[in-house]
């Protein structure tokens, strides 16, 4: 029996994005504990800027599997989910804000480079993946920011 494309897609994208469930308690409040740039503001909106840019992100792919069946367009996909969602855990679990922004910073240049990829596939596909290029140096430099507010971390 064979399942729909975007059912697929949709079940191996909340697959992931489950994997931020990591998290041991003691880096969530080693992580609330640190200090904000002040003019964050939107920190309880977070949450849903990232479901938006997942959902983009798996009507993205799903476009792209229509036209090209390419698993490796796939495996792009899912890499840079990966990578967006070890942010969290990995961060947290280290107690460490740097690594944060690694993270953030290689999630960027690797979407950066499946969005040109993609760009060439389809124009429409291409405009879904702009809300992550757009967001993801906000979260890496609200991190970024973190890290010159909490020196001892």
């Amino acid at each position: 029996m064979m399942f729909p494309a975007w059912l697929v897609i949709a079940v191996v994208g909340a697959a992931i994005a489950s994997a931020s469930s990591l998290i041991r308690p003691r880096g969530i409040k080693w992580f609330k504990r640190q200090r904000r740039p002040d003019w964050l503001k939107f920190e309880f909106a977070i949450p849903v800027v990232w479901m938006a840019v997942f959902i983009c992100g798996g009507w993205s792919a799903y476009i792209v599997w229509k036209q090209t069946q390419s698993w490796w367009f796939m495996a792009g996909y899912i890499v840079l989910e990966l990578l967006i969602v070890s942010y969290n855990p990995v961060m947290c679990n280290l107690q460490n804000l740097r690594v944060g922004t690694a993270i953030g910073g290689a999630g960027f240049v690797f979407g950066l480079v499946l969005a040109l990829l993609v760009a060439q596939v389809d124009g429409k596909a291409f405009l879904l993946l702009l809300p992550f290029l757009l967001w993801s140096p906000v979260g890496t430099l609200i991190t970024w920011q973190m890290t010159k507010l909490n020196p001892g971390q």
